[in-house]
């Protein structure tokens, strides 16, 4: 029998992909009419800048075990204890302008100032815009009812907190949260998800992981024994390596597979 649902955030509950997409779309649209650049190519350009600048720090094997990516590191602060989030909290504003200032270089546009300018206007585009799955809530309330839910999440905890904060609705259905930047490892590490364990009561086999992610999610979640679910909205192909347990693409499916579960 399931007794605890460990769900992941980042496009599991709450969509973040939108959320970014959202804020890429606002700024290069404000970078088009003041310059006459082409939107969708500034965002190519940013987020490929972004992408190498971020793979350069010397805090990338931090991030890369946490699990915070390039896209967070263009509107996070990492105001979070500790020596490695206190570089990355050094490094973040050069990141941030530098990211946006090259992908306008790559473009013929050379303009440093008008780059930190975007830089701030992509966090406040993300910050108002948070995406929320539209079952997401139905399911979560259905699933209180008889089970301990958890919420198990890569990231900072500033960010991840942040992401929580601009959506209040959500936090209240989980009866435990975990950060792996606040546990000190990540998804797919098996430390964390035996911790939850621990912390909830639960043997590996009365839970069940539900998450988007193959290579964080459900491999942790099977090297710990727990029952995994792919949640794959957008028809991704599965990996031979790492095979979920069960796979939906939507959460109102977990109906069916908790049915077969016991």
């Amino acid at each position: 029998m399931i007794r605890t649902i460990i769900f992941d955030l980042d496009d599991t509950v709450i969509w973040d992909k939108k959320s970014v997409q959202t804020a890429f779309d606002r700024t290069c649209m404000y970078a088009a009419d003041r310059t006459g650049a082409d939107a969708s190519a500034l965002e190519l350009a940013v987020r490929e800048t972004a992408r190498s600048l971020y793979e350069s720090y010397d805090t990338y094997e931090f991030t890369r075990m946490i699990g915070i990516s390039p896209f967070e590191g263009l509107w996070g602060t990492f105001d979070d204890p500790g020596e490695d989030f206190g570089r990355m909290r050094e490094l973040v504003p050069v990141y941030q302008r530098d990211a946006w200032t090259g992908g306008l270089r790559t473009l013929g546009i050379d303009d440093p100032a008008f780059g930190g300018e975007l830089a701030g206007r992509f966090i406040e585009e993300r910050r108002q815009a948070p995406f929320v799955y539209e079952e997401t809530f139905d399911v979560l309330e259905k699933l209180k009812e008889h089970h301990r839910l958890v919420l198990l999440t890569n990231g900072a905890p500033s960010l991840q907190q942040l992401k929580l904060s601009i959506t209040p609705e959500l936090s209240p259905y989980f009866d435990l949260i975990v950060i792996s930047g606040a546990f000190g490892r990540g998804k797919p590490d098996a430390s964390i998800f035996r911790h939850v364990l621990e912390q909830t009561g639960t043997q590996g086999e009365e839970a069940l992981m539900v998450g988007d992610n193959l290579m964080t999610d459900i491999l942790g979640a099977n090297r710990t024994g727990i029952h995994s679910v792919w949640i794959n909205r957008e028809g991704k192909d599965p990996d031979p390596e790492v095979v979920p347990a069960f796979e939906i693409s939507h959460l109102g499916e977990l109906d069916e597979v908790l049915e077969q579960l016991r």
